[in-house]
């Protein structure tokens, strides 16, 4: 009777944690959402010079998903349409991201802590490959910080190509 009720306790308490991730998610998922404005810096390749930008961003979610649209310019005549979109299923967050010039990229990753940390798969090469990462992070309760980081072909370096810091709105 003891092993059946100690069994039961962990299959109870395993239940609640299984179930408690989900809406976790969605509040963190949600904490995101509405419009965001910033700056930041790009790097069309990893060897050139960052290019200072502004940006606005909207978002929307929903207890699964996280939709990234928004536009930053630079030199005031530079201008591109970035945006994500993610869907989280289980432990894993899947989706895609344009913003490169290559076409629709695919993203895959995970969530730790207050960010979640995206592999990148471009359209098209890239600095050499068609890999880098995605990190959208959310920063206190009215910040959020999206960063991409390429590994720069010539000296096998990691190297931040944009990082963009925004402000709720």
């Amino acid at each position: 009777m003891k092993k059946f009720l100690s069994m039961f306790l962990f299959v109870g308490a395993l239940a609640f944690v299984v179930g408690a991730a989900p809406a976790e998610e969605s509040a963190f998922l949600k904490s995101l959402e509405g419009k965001w404005a910033g700056t930041g810096t790009v790097k069309v390749r990893t060897n050139s010079a960052p290019l200072a930008v502004s940006c606005r961003f909207d978002s929307s979610a929903t207890d699964s998903s996280l939709a990234l649209d928004g536009n930053c310019r630079g030199l005031i005549v530079i201008s591109r349409t970035i945006g994500a979109d993610l869907k989280f299923n289980g432990a894993t967050y899947t989706g895609s991201y344009t913003g490169a010039g290559t076409g629709k990229a695919g993203l895959i990753g995970s969530r730790r802590d207050d960010s979640i940390n995206l592999d990148i798969r471009w359209a098209k090469n890239v600095n050499g490959d068609r890999n880098a990462q995605l990190v959208v992070q959310k920063v206190g309760n009215n910040g959020m910080k999206l960063t991409t980081v390429d590994v720069d072909p010539l000296s096998g370096k990691t190297v931040v190509t944009s990082e963009i810091n925004l402000q709720r709105q």
